[in-house]
């Protein structure tokens, strides 16, 4: 018996002697290939269209800012188009919901920031989904400085005029967020509540529509990232009061911190994160990881991240998780102990 015995009774015998040969070897490679796991099959050909990167927050503020830069840079990795697809609402909960219902085959991913991870399933306890079940982290985009604003026009320039002044008003003195549960609620609600000021809340549908108002004079404060408002910043449109890090912002070196404002103690750290649906089969998950952490350390995302006060912070899909895991356990006291609530 030959080499092609096998084949004579197929369509091969009816081809020379060579292309029987190169027929065998494909048919071979195809038997190989259908022998692999569901898992290594799905990462050998992904991607093969274009990835929807959703953001659950309108265009201007960090979490759009930088998934255009993860975008971009993923998109030269992956070999296919990554495009950011804005849908804000619900502080961020329709994007997250529309993620964790969409196919779990690597084309609908979420960029978030930690908030809609570890406290949005808190205060809105009736609504699904529930992200530590239902979403798979892919990985850490990096970690965020959170920034309190004011006008440049207006009399505010330090945490104790933010103070005096929400003491003195007999209605309060509003502060400006991307949604309601967002860290940067946490933020102005915890100076709330360490100093007594009478801070109202005000909650925009992302980032950018509130330095626009605040820009405008149609609200005093704003407390956002700086990765979202440090243009505005350095142009002078807005003035930088204080960073909510423990130490001062390398992107804002000129801006105290909290705590060197009279706030002992006082930061906030906060992160972005990339994630899928949760069933996502794990090649899929790693390969979208790992032409994340190729791009973190390019120089040229670096220099962008720092110019909004992003540090890169490449991790694998575990131990972002198990980060995830940490966060959600230490700061479930926290929001508790603010009474945020929505129903």
């Amino acid at each position: 018996m030959n080499d092609y015995t096998l084949l004579s009774r197929g369509p091969a015998a009816v081809l020379p002697r060579g292309a029987r040969r190169r027929f065998a070897v494909a048919l071979l490679a195809g038997a190989a290939l259908a022998c692999l796991p569901p898992q290594a099959r799905a990462a050998d050909a992904y991607p093969n269209k274009v990835i929807r990167l959703v953001v659950p927050y309108a265009p201007g503020g960090i979490t759009d800012v930088s998934a255009r830069v993860i975008a971009e840079f993923m998109t030269r990795r992956l070999g296919q188009q990554v495009i950011v697809d804005n849908h804000a609402g619900a502080s961020g909960n329709i994007g997250v919901q529309l993620v964790a219902a969409a196919p779990a085959d690597g084309y609908t991913i979420l960029l978030v920031p930690d908030n809609n991870i570890l406290i949005n399933p808190r205060i809105y306890p009736s609504l699904p989904p529930d992200p530590m079940k239902d979403l798979a982290a892919i990985g850490k985009v990096g970690d965020t400085a959170l920034v309190m604003l004011s006008s440049p026009s207006g009399q505010i320039r330090t945490v104790k005029d933010v103070i005096a002044a929400a003491k003195a008003a007999p209605e309060g003195l509003s502060f400006g967020t991307s949604g309601a549960g967002s860290n940067s609620q946490i933020v102005g609600e915890m100076l709330k509540q360490r100093t007594g000021a009478n801070l109202v809340h005000v909650a925009y549908k992302g980032g950018g529509p509130a330095i626009t108002d605040l820009m405008g004079n149609q609200i005093p404060l704003v407390v956002t990232a700086v990765a979202g408002s440090f243009p505005f910043i350095k142009s002078g449109k807005v003035r930088a009061i204080a960073v909510a890090t423990p130490k001062r912002s390398a992107s804002l070196p000129d801006t105290p911190t909290f705590i060197e404002s009279g706030v002992p103690n006082f930061y906030y750290n906060s992160w972005l994160g990339l994630f899928a649906p949760i069933a996502t089969p794990k090649a899929v998950i790693e390969r979208l990881n790992a032409a994340l952490n190729e791009v973190l350390p390019m120089p040229e995302v670096k220099d962008r991240f720092a110019e909004m006060g992003i540090v890169p912070a490449p991790a694998t899909p575990q131990a972002f998780t198990h980060e995830i895991a940490g966060d959600f356990t230490r700061f479930g006291p926290v929001v508790a102990g603010l009474h945020i609530s929505v129903q």
